[in-house]
């Protein structure tokens, strides 16, 4: 009784916190990002701001008009974005259960007249009645969805990599705060070891075009870090650039993709020898892993 009662009062502290964060930055109708479709083969992938800094999407079959939702946590524009787009939402993928990610499934639960699939790998999921873990597959119309379970920032967090069907196309994967551009999610409930099967195993085993939309837009803070790792990187050089003139109009800078995250993010790096050099470990990408992370835990751009 004692501990359902104090759950109830941490989530509601926790709500209050996001949304306080939110009127702070953007107002209370405000959005931190503009809405933005990205066009993919045979999939349609909406990008949808919420609170601070967070990302939703809504993933639609082009063929079916099929949808699923990614992190709902504002269930208002998710159902607005759904019925202005006319397609037929039935699915909710839910990387984990943090309230900024997972906090809307209940709500959107009861608002939306259809049966919807909760999927998610955790039992702290709210409304969750799918629970996946590593290489489960199902579909969203005619795309096909592979989890891939990567503990570490949270015991339960699952990436989706959704791909057409009867096609070579890479497709894309939604990583919550697994994989950042620029960066990786702070180790909460996990390891390095976990970290470096997550990113450089799981994630790098997928194409290099892979689109990589991730749960928060926090690129200009990762890419300042990833500068400090490797201050000569081309690529984290023109990155900074391209991300400062999104952001000026306030665009949103996701997706990536695998390919690129492996030539600017020096979490996916740590093989490399200046990445090594700068966390003063040589011939251990796990222990570079660890020290990139406590490192960046207090960085301060």
């Amino acid at each position: 009784m004692f501990s359902s009662v104090w759950k109830n009062i941490e989530t509601q502290l926790t709500s209050y916190y996001f949304r306080v964060q939110k009127l702070r930055t953007v107002g209370f109708r405000g959005m931190h990002s503009s809405l933005e479709d990205v066009m993919l083969d045979s999939m349609q992938v909406k990008i949808l701001p919420a609170l601070q800094d967070n990302y939703m999407y809504l993933i639609v079959d082009s063929k079916t008009q099929e949808a699923a939702v990614v992190d709902p946590v504002d269930p208002e524009l998710v159902i607005k974005t759904v019925k202005e787009a006319n397609v037929k939402l039935n699915k909710v993928l839910t990387t984990h259960h943090h309230w900024d990610h997972a906090g809307g499934n209940e709500r959107l639960v009861k608002m939306w007249d259809g049966e919807l699939q909760v999927y998610g790998g955790d039992e702290r999921i709210g409304a969750m009645n799918r629970k996946v873990c590593q290489d489960e597959t199902f579909t969203i119309g005619t795309l096909n969805v592979r989890c891939l379970s990567t503990p570490c920032h949270t015991s339960g967090h699952i990436c989706y990599h959704v791909t057409a069907a009867n096609s070579n196309a890479a497709g894309a994967v939604f990583t919550g705060d697994t994989l950042f551009q620029g960066g990786c999610g702070r180790f909460f409930e996990g390891t390095p070891e976990e970290m470096y099967d997550a990113l450089c195993a799981k994630l790098s085993a997928l194409p290099d075009d892979t689109k990589v939309f991730c749960g928060h837009e926090y690129t200009l803070q990762n890419m300042n870090f990833a500068r400090h790792v490797e201050p000569d990187n081309k690529n984290v050089q023109n990155r900074i650039e391209w991300a400062k003139l999104r952001r000026a109009t306030k665009d949103p800078t996701v997706p990536s993709t695998i390919g690129e995250e492996k030539l600017w993010n020096p979490f996916m790096r740590v093989h490399e020898s200046t990445v090594q050099d700068h966390a003063g470990i040589k011939a251990n990408p796990i222990s570079t892993m660890e020290a990139l992370r406590k490192e960046k835990d207090n960085f301060k751009a």
